[in-house]
């Protein structure tokens, strides 16, 4: 009886049961990480194409993933239970996550990490940095924007303090490191300010870090300018300064009086870009994160303004 079950798992048709599944469009968040999901569907098949060729199913094995919080892992998702979600504005959320026995996450600030989703039956996956400090202990927080149609959203939407998410990471290019620049330019627009916030943290809770920081956040209104009372504290810190561009609104008549003056209106282009350029006190390297659209135009503005392609970094 033994032989004859053996000889069944060796059939082409049991083989092709245990081959992986490509994955869909959907379940890719597009942001160029690596491993990315493709990636490890390829080193899958081929663990898979190499255990039907020698008929050993052992080779199958590898990291498998964990339904248990864990340590944080690039390859395989990893839950973590939600312990707090704060609506910000209409559509944003602040959402924390509880790191077991008060370790920490594990990565650099500005890294970001991929969510993966359920909704109908399809998985999707999105890239998302978290805004707590790289060193923050049992806990990470992440920023996240919800869109009308998005399927992500509904996901995301449906989620209640106590429910578990999962995970993968961390994953970036950018590693900030002390004293390396004169001064940091950043430029973010909406959630683009994400990657930003832990940079900014890291700089000023260093009392030997003396790089400058200039912060920029575009936003369509006041409303709906993110993390007002953190921007703020920052902003006291003698090598920061931040400043706003509001999109929807036209006039600073409204705006509290701290804001008034390092608020423009419109969208940031080619002459402010100049002007922010200009009246950095060091050499800055510029950060920008948001939009495709966004991004592609501010790296041309950075360009026209004088900056080199290396002297500036896209998230």
């Amino acid at each position: 009886m033994m032989g004859e079950r053996e000889e069944d798992d060796d059939t082409e048709e049991a083989w092709l049961q245990l081959r992986p599944m490509e994955p869909l469009p959907s379940q890719c968040c597009g942001s160029g990480c690596s491993p990315c999901v493709f990636d490890l569907y390829h080193r899958d098949l081929a663990r898979w194409e190499a255990a039907r060729a020698s008929k050993d199913r052992s080779l199958l094995r590898g990291p498998e993933s964990q339904s248990c919080p864990s340590k944080l892992n690039p390859e395989t998702f990893v839950a973590f239970c939600i312990s707090a979600m704060d609506r910000l504005t209409k559509d944003t959320y602040r959402v924390r996550f509880a790191i077991p026995g008060n370790s920490q996450l594990g990565l650099q600030p500005g890294q970001h990490l991929i969510l993966r989703g359920i909704v109908d039956d399809l998985e999707i996956q999105r890239a998302y940095t978290p805004i707590s400090p790289a060193n923050a202990v049992g806990y990470f927080e992440v920023l996240i924007k919800c869109y009308q149609m998005g399927l992500m959203s509904r996901y995301v939407e449906s989620w209640r303090a106590g429910d578990t998410a999962f995970w993968r990471g961390p994953f970036g290019d950018f590693f900030y490191k002390p004293n390396q620049y004169g001064e940091l330019l950043m430029l973010a627009a909406g959630t683009g300010l994400a990657p930003m916030v832990p940079i900014l943290q890291s700089i000023t809770d260093n009392e030997d870090d003396e790089t400058f920081v200039t912060l920029v956040g575009c936003f369509k209104t006041f409303e709906s300018i993110y993390l007002k009372t953190f921007l703020q504290e920052q902003a006291c810190f003698w090598n920061v300064r931040t400043f706003f561009v509001l999109s929807q609104e036209s006039s600073s008549e409204q705006l509290p009086w701290s804001y008034q003056e390092k608020t423009r209106f419109g969208r940031l282009g080619q002459d402010l870009i100049k002007e922010l350029v200009s009246c950095c006190r060091r050499k800055p390297f510029a950060l920008v994160c948001g939009s495709a659209e966004f991004s592609k135009d501010i790296a041309r503005c950075l360009l026209c303004a004088g900056l080199t392609e290396d002297s500036y970094f896209l998230f």
